[in-house]
Formats: C-alpha cells, structure tokens, sequence
C-alpha cells in the first residue's frame, strides 16, 4: 500500500516497469503506487499521464493515488471528490494546514496521510504531533484514516488510544522500523529516510504494535533513488524485494509473530482496508528455508541502496502469478 515507483518524471530513480518487477521478485501482484511525481497526479488528467504507463509497462497491478492538495504544495485542495484514485495522499510531506487537512477529510474519500509537522523541532514530535492532530480532525469527521510509516513509540500509543474510541483509523510500519534502531545504525546514505530510525525503545513499541493489533499492515515504503541523490542525502531506501524475507527472518523465525499473521500484515489487511481483491490464480511461491546473502546488484529495482545489505535472510522466491500469468520465475527451480 506504499511505494514509489517514480513514473512520469523521476524514471532515472525508477520506472513502473523496473518498480513492478521488482515487486514481483518481491512477491507481490498489486502495489499502491504515491503522488510524489512529475506532474503530480492532482487532477484526473494528471492521473491519466501515469494510468496511461502504467496500462503500457506494469507487470502486475498498480493502483495510483491522488495528491490531497495542489502539487503537493500544502496550499490549496485538489478536487478530491472528482479524482478516481485508490486514496489521497501528499507522502513526502505533511499537510501543515490544519482547516486544509480538515477540509480534505470531510471529501468522504480516503486519506493516508505522511505526518510531518514542520514546527516541531525535533523527528518524533513531527511525526507523533501531525497524527495527534489528524486523529482529532478523523474523529471530528468520520474520514476514513490511515498513517503511513509510524516509526516512534509515541504515535503507536496514539494510535491504540484512537482505536479504543472507535475512530475510523489504520496505521503501517516499514521492515527497517521493525529490525533496525539507532544505535545499530550509521550515517550511510543506505540508512537515510524519512522518517528516521529511532531508538531501541521506539523499534521495540513497534513490536508491540505489531503483537497486539494497533499496528495493522506492514508497507515497503519502497523509495529509490539514484547513486548520485543518495550520495547527496536523498531520504528513501529499496525495500520491495527484500520485505517478505527479512520479515520472516527477524519476526517469524524469531517467533514474535506467526506466518499466518506476517501474511496478514502485509497481504490480507492492506486489501482489505484499500478494497483490493484478490484474483483468482494469483500468489507467489517462496523456498522458506532456503538462505542468501543479499546483494544490492541482484536486485531488479534500479534503485540499489537498501539497509539490508549483507544480510543473511531466510526465504527465496521462485515464482509469482498473477490470475495465472508468470510475472516473476526464478531461473532455476
């Protein structure tokens, strides 16, 4: 339910066609793919420059979304009853405005917001003040919620207290939320994203979130980028190839949680909040115990830079079908 395939506009970061292999090397058949492009798809034109790729390029389903305002820019609305986008979202940044991200919510259409508040002078607090604010305007008008990449200790327990009152909410997390803090981390340009990881503290109320059901899917958040923007700080890492194993590796073969709730987490939850269905003859077929070491170069994503490099994970995909056509094979099975 989260990832950039960087087309029309950014295609030296990635393409759908690039991005849509990998997913499904990564095992997935259908992704939401952000607004954060050139033109941003905030009209119904603008929409149909990508829908047009996407019919000509993808290898599996992609349901683009919307932006919530104008260019992205946080100044005005787009016309959000009369787009025809999966959901409405300005991932990238937060909408500062608060009358505007009202007004956005009582459109009657779905929003996942990035919460980033500006005048917060520290990470967390941008991003726990933006979603205590956005539940007050959620619970307010009924909107139809969800939060992307929740990544601090704070906004899990926003989030449960939310739940408990009935508001219409969803959150994610992201793998390197789940597996990585801040003190297992360097300053290399592999473990640069928005938002940033945090502290042992925050990776273990995630955990909990996960454990206990307010956290309810688990997003790539995948975002590639160049060699050249990494080296010069671009937030975002690969992430789409490489979810489902480290995932199983660090929280099935742990036994924090089971595989039937992994499957949930990233497959059954997400389709069910976002009415996405699943088509007949459609799955991808995984070697569980068998090992590799990742490495960026066997990646199809053009986009190389992932935190997981090195890593020795658990769970090999050998083939991915979607309503019966082969869109992933491994070469040998």
């Amino acid at each position: 339910m989260h990832v950039h395939l960087r087309e029309p506009g950014f295609s030296f970061k990635e393409t759908i066609l690039t991005g849509t292999k990998a997913a499904a090397h990564g095992g997935y058949t259908d992704v939401c793919a952000m607004p954060n492009l050139n033109p941003v798809p905030d009209s119904q034109a603008n929409l149909q420059l990508e829908q047009n790729i996407i019919d000509r390029d993808a290898v599996i389903n992609v349901y683009p979304y919307a932006s919530i305002t104008q260019a992205e820019k946080g100044l005005a609305l787009t016309d959000i009853k009369n787009i025809n986008a999966i959901a409405f979202s300005d991932d990238g940044v937060g909408v500062q405005s608060k009358v505007l991200m009202e007004t956005a919510m009582k459109q009657g259409k779905f929003i996942v917001a990035h919460c980033e508040d500006n005048s917060q002078d520290t990470d967390r607090k941008a991003e726990y003040k933006q979603i205590e604010r956005d539940l007050e305007l959620a619970a307010k008008t009924g909107c139809k919620y969800h939060v992307c990449h929740i990544s601090t200790k704070e906004s899990v327990e926003l989030i449960r207290e939310a739940k408990k009152e009935k508001i219409d909410v969803t959150c994610e997390t992201a793998p390197h939320y789940l597996t990585l803090s801040k003190k297992t981390i360097t300053d290399e340009p592999k473990y640069k994203m928005n938002p940033p990881i945090h502290r042992k503290k925050d990776k273990e109320a995630l955990l909990q979130g996960i454990c206990d059901g307010t956290i309810d899917m688990i997003a790539t958040d995948h975002a590639p980028h160049s060699k050249e923007d990494k080296e010069q700080g671009a937030n975002g890492i690969t992430g789409i190839e490489l979810a489902f194993p480290v995932l199983y590796t660090k929280l099935v073969k742990e036994k924090i949680i089971t595989l039937d709730k992994l499957v949930k987490l990233i497959s059954d939850n997400p389709r069910k909040r976002f009415d996405i269905q699943t088509k007949k003859d459609t799955y991808s077929q995984w070697a569980l115990n068998e090992k590799f070491t990742v490495n960026p170069k066997d990646l199809l994503s053009k986009g190389k830079c992932t935190p997981f490099e090195g890593w020795e994970l658990y769970g090999i995909n050998y083939l991915t079908k979607l309503e019966g056509k082969t869109v992933w094979q491994k070469e040998k099975i």
